[in-house]
């Protein structure tokens, strides 16, 4: 495993990627419209509920940054996109965070605690046990692989134990959906739209019944960009923050309208989300706090093999950085 992992990390380096977005110059064009950014997230609710309070709250004009957002279904992509220039800043949720830890991005802000993940089962398999022998659909290098290898660790299996089908998220709800797999380590929302097809479906794992576990998201930066235009992001970001705090319904509302689906599905996809105010995320990180689930995740991929080695979290999180432009 830890060899594929390598590879992989490799590949993010040394291969282009092909998307709809032009090439970006790592934040720091300050043309009649600012600071020239490109925005990555995932549709969900942590990855698009600061964009959309930014955009109504006019937050991006207040501190001179003129954002354009696009959509990703991971954040392995994402951290790619950023490698080759055609993202200055991503969101990723736990699963991916073997990638800056790995020198592949900055964590600029972290952005909520998420328990959004599950390892899936088609009806009749009631536990992690039953899925031995069996096909598991996963996004690699994601949290929906992450929470299957947690899952495995905690009852004493690996991967070798399964047939693991590597696929991303939106293949992997038609592939469940048909029943082509017997199981998956995927994450809300999409869990509701196979529960819309596989009504009967069980999850067998999830991040909730991790004793102590601590499930960061973050938002992360291109290693080109600039402190500077780092700065500007992260007011925007903290702001937001503060505003999703104090008014949690009409975030729902506007990560709704961005994503274009149904206030229902982002309030229960919002359901799995702890969210922090800016004050309590910069008191966490001067404390250590931070560092500390970082720290957390990285002793997991050293146990996968997606990391040789544990790196302090100081490394690929500008704790200093966000305190500066994030503290009151």
């Amino acid at each position: 495993m830890a060899l594929s992992r390598r590879a992989f990390i490799a590949g993010l380096s040394a291969t282009g990627l092909s998307l709809s977005v032009a090439a970006c110059s790592s934040g720091d064009d300050s043309g009649s419209g600012g600071t020239k950014i490109k925005f990555g997230y995932i549709a969900d609710y942590n990855g698009a509920s600061l964009l959309a309070i930014a955009d109504d709250q006019g937050l991006w004009e207040k501190h001179g940054v003129s954002a354009e957002y696009k959509v990703f279904v991971n954040g392995p992509i994402q951290i790619q996109a950023l490698g080759t220039n055609n993202l200055d800043y991503g969101y990723i949720g736990p699963g991916a965070m073997w990638l800056p830890a790995s020198g592949k991005s900055k964590i600029v802000a972290i952005d909520t605690l998420t328990f959004a993940d599950r390892v899936i089962a088609q009806p009749g398999i009631t536990s992690i046990e039953g899925l031995k022998g069996k096909k598991v659909g996963v996004p690699e290098g994601t949290s929906g692989e992450m929470i299957l290898n947690l899952a495995l660790e905690k009852a004493g299996m690996s991967m070798d134990d399964i047939k693991k089908v590597a696929m991303d998220g939106p293949t992997i709800v038609s592939a469940f959906s048909s029943g082509q797999i017997d199981g998956a380590g995927i994450w809300y929302p999409l869990i509701p739209t196979i529960k819309k097809k596989v009504p009967k479906l069980v999850e067998v794992a999830s991040t909730r019944d991790v004793e102590g576990g601590n499930f960061p998201t973050a938002f992360v930066a291109g290693n080109k960009v600039s402190e500077k235009t780092n700065e500007k992001v992260v007011k925007v970001l903290a702001e937001a923050n503060d505003w999703r705090a104090a008014h949690a319904e009409e975030s729902v509302k506007l990560a709704a309208k961005l994503l274009k689906v149904s206030e229902d599905d982002v309030k229960a996809d919002a359901a799995n989300v702890e969210t922090m105010t800016t004050a309590d995320l910069v008191a966490k990180t001067k404390d250590g706090t931070v560092d500390g689930w970082l720290d957390g995740m990285s002793d997991f991929f050293v146990r996968t093999g997606q990391l040789e080695k544990k790196p302090e979290a100081s490394s690929f999180y500008t704790g200093d950085l966000y305190t500066k432009a994030a503290g009151k």
